[in-house]
Order: C-alpha cells, then structure tokens, then sequence
C-alpha cells in the first residue's frame, strides 16, 4: 500500500441479484415499477427493460411471467428468447391506478439494510503525511501548522470545524478536502423502506466513473467520493426526507447523498437554519454514525451517517453553540491571517499562474498598500481579489496588462472602503 493511498474494507460487495429473493426488496414494488414503465411506453421488451431497471434478463423474465399469468400482459413478437410486448387493457387499468399513487419507474431501489452494509463497507481508513497534504493542497499556499492539524483530522476521520478571520482561506481549504480521496464509492439508484422509495444517486453531486471495475450489481453507481458544500442557502428541510409530490417519491437529504465522502457546512451560522437547530439534529448522529429519517407518515428508521463534516465560520465558535457540542467535535483548526511571507507569496503564484508581466517591487508595493488601506491586517484573498480588479481595468482601458504601483494603487482604491467621513469630502 503506497503512503497515499485510501484504504476500503471490502468485506462486503452487493452481487447481482439470481433470483427474486435476492432482489431484496418487496416484489409488488418490483412490479409496480415494471408496471409503471410499460405504462408510459406503447411497449417494451425484457432487455431493455433489464437496462432501465438494472435487474438481470432471468430476474425480469420470472417477473414478467407473473405478469403475464394475470393476464396484464400481452406478447405481440419475439427476437430470440426476448418477448416483445404490452399493457393489456386490464393491465393499462392496474398501471395508471399505481402510476396515481407512484410515479417512479426507474431503477429498482436496493434495501436499506443494504444500503447500510455497503456504506459501512466503504468507509475510508486514511493514511498520508505532510508531503502528500502539500501535494493535495499544491494550488494553496498553507503553512505547515496547518497542514499538521488538517492530516490528522482528517484521518480521524471525524467532523472538523474550521473557524478564524474572514478571507483567509477556509472556503478554498473545505471545498478541496475531497481531493484527499484517490479511490471510488458505490452509490444506489434508490433505496426502499417500507415500500416507500428515496432516490439517492443525484449526477449534480455524484460523479459517476468510467471505471473497468464496474458493481456486479447494476443498481449501483461506480463514483467519486461525494464532495457536498452548502453555505447559506441550508434549510431544516434539505436535511429531512422531502417528498417530491410529482412523483411521490421522496428525496435523499444533503447528509444521505454525502454519505462515504466529505460534507461542508460553510459560512456556518449564517444559513436559514438556526445553528442551534443544526447541531442538535446532528449530535447523536456524528457521536454514532447513525442517523434517524421520518417518511410522511411517521415511520422512523436509522440510516448510516459515514462521512466527514466539515464546519466553516468566520464567527466566534462559543456564541454559535456550547461547549457540550464542541467537545463532540474533536477537530477544532484555526485559520489564522497569512503573515507576510505568505502573503507575498500568494500574489507571486497568482501572477505566475496568470502569466501577468509585473513591474519590479510589485510584490512589496501590494502588501505596503493593503496593509495601510486593510488595518494593518493581511488577508489571503486580497491578492486574487485585487489582481482580477486590476485585469478589469486593463480591459476598460484598452491598456497592455501589467501589474505596477499605478495599477496596484487604483485597484487597491477600489477594493477597500473608506468611512463616511472620508467619502464625503468629495461631495
């Protein structure tokens, strides 16, 4: 095992089903869905519905022959043994009565106690150092303090709170925590309990990989570790089961699509939801790794919680929560202002990246500017920031792009404000 590397316990893999039990899940749910799928069809053939479905041809086929002894079925050709065929009227008459309570006909869900296995089976066992931190993290200048508290939360493989002042670099750390991962996790279509479907595999979140080692299973989904960030846009309903009254299924919280991979909460205490909400939804779960979803009508189950948090703020920790809660999260890193050498830093790659010509003595000319105009304080994102300004007015000038004390001077103007006091001397 080479030093940066993501270990997995494969000691359990899902297998493609062989029969009808080993589909796991109720077989009227089976049926409903091959029921529904005909319905939206004019017809339809055991391979291709293997295909949408993911169930293997001799599964379908025992299904199908099921259907057919009910007379809901009718064959009208055959290719081999593959049987060509559609709804008859009676069975028209059972898919839209089941199409009403349920739209959902795609993937057949796998069942929670699956599910649950497979995450646990995926867990991460992290195992790098310093240089590897480094390489992760090469388009970010970080200290090496830094990175020395970062490697082993991460592979405490524990929930991790970022906290210190704005614009130092906790938004770039948290989104690039995924990066940390060089291995791939199996995600379901959609799960079942009780009956009910919760649809998981979401493309928006889930990157799905053209990999050779593809599941036995086809209700799975070979993909990236999941990397979910949300800021302040969170509500209390995106970590509920919510139910999509179109289809009448229900959609998988931010926390069940994060599962096996990274969660970022960033500008914590600033969302929708209360902070004192979230951390107590979420206290049992990160002690555990068990969480608790309720479907519409009161049903309660436990899912797996298997996933590193991260919680990013630029507020002071002790008025966001209590100590009770804090102590749960062993992880606490403080990322403090760049001194100067990084800041000087930060600005040389920014500019080399960029390929931007830059006048002799730019670099000290731009930190003597934003600490005078900054209070005396040096933030990370001033060069990025400022840099971009000065890109912006080269263009509305028609000028040749070159980072000077003029430039620097101009865009420096323009990025800091200034007291009311200041302003209004021009008026």
């Amino acid at each position: 095992m080479t030093q940066d590397s993501t270990i997995v316990d494969e000691s359990y893999v899902p297998r493609s089903p062989q029969s009808i039990e080993e589909v796991d899940v109720p077989l009227p749910l089976v049926e409903d869905i091959i029921l529904r799928h005909l319905y939206t069809r004019t017809y339809c053939n055991i391979n291709s519905l293997s295909e949408s479905l993911k169930l293997p041809f001799g599964v379908l086929m025992i299904v199908f022959h099921r259907l057919r002894e009910r007379q809901l079925f009718e064959v009208t050709g055959m290719n081999g043994n593959d049987y060509r065929f559609t709804l008859t009227a009676k069975g028209r008459h059972l898919a839209s009565e089941r199409f009403d309570i349920c739209s959902y006909s795609g993937p057949v869900p796998v069942s929670v106690e699956t599910y649950f296995r497979v995450v646990r089976s995926q867990a991460p066992r992290l195992t790098f150092n310093r240089e590897y931190l480094k390489r992760t993290f090469s388009d970010l200048v970080l200290t090496d303090k830094l990175l020395d508290q970062l490697g082993p939360a991460l592979i405490s493989n524990k929930a991790i709170f970022l906290y210190g002042p704005t614009g130092n670099g906790k938004t770039s750390i948290a989104t690039r925590l995924g990066r940390i991962f060089d291995d791939t996790v199996l995600i379901p279509y959609a799960v079942e309990f009780d009956s009910q479907i919760i649809v998981v595999y979401d493309p928006s979140i889930h990157e799905a990989v053209d990999d050779m080692d593809n599941p036995d299973d086809a209700r799975w989904v070979r993909c990236k570790r999941p990397r979910v960030f949300v800021g302040g846009e969170l509500e209390q309903k995106m970590l509920d089961l919510e139910m999509e009254e179109s289809s009448k299924t229900y959609a998988a919280p931010l926390q069940m699509k994060a599962n096996n991979g990274v969660l970022v909460i960033d500008d914590f205490g600033r969302q929708i939801v209360s902070p004192h909400y979230l951390l107590n939804r979420w206290i049992v779960p990160l002690d555990s790794r068990i969480d608790y979803l309720t479907l519409r009508y009161g049903m309660k189950f436990a899912l797996p919680f298997e996933m590193i948090v991260v919680f990013s703020t630029n507020l002071d920790p002790t008025e966001l929560t209590d100590e009770a809660f804090l102590r749960r999260i062993q992880n606490k890193i403080y990322v403090e202002s760049v001194s100067l050498e990084d800041f000087d830093q930060i600005f040389r790659d920014i500019v080399n990246k960029l390929g931007i010509p830059v006048e002799q003595g730019s670099t000290s000319t731009l930190r003597e500017l934003c600490l005078k105009s900054g209070n005396g304080i040096l933030r990370a994102c001033y060069p990025a920031d400022i840099v971009d300004i000065v890109r912006a007015i080269s263009t509305y000038d028609g000028s040749p792009l070159l980072i000077n004390r003029d430039n620097l001077q101009r865009a420096v103007n323009q990025y800091f404000t200034r007291t009311m006091a200041v302003s209004n001397d021009s008026e």
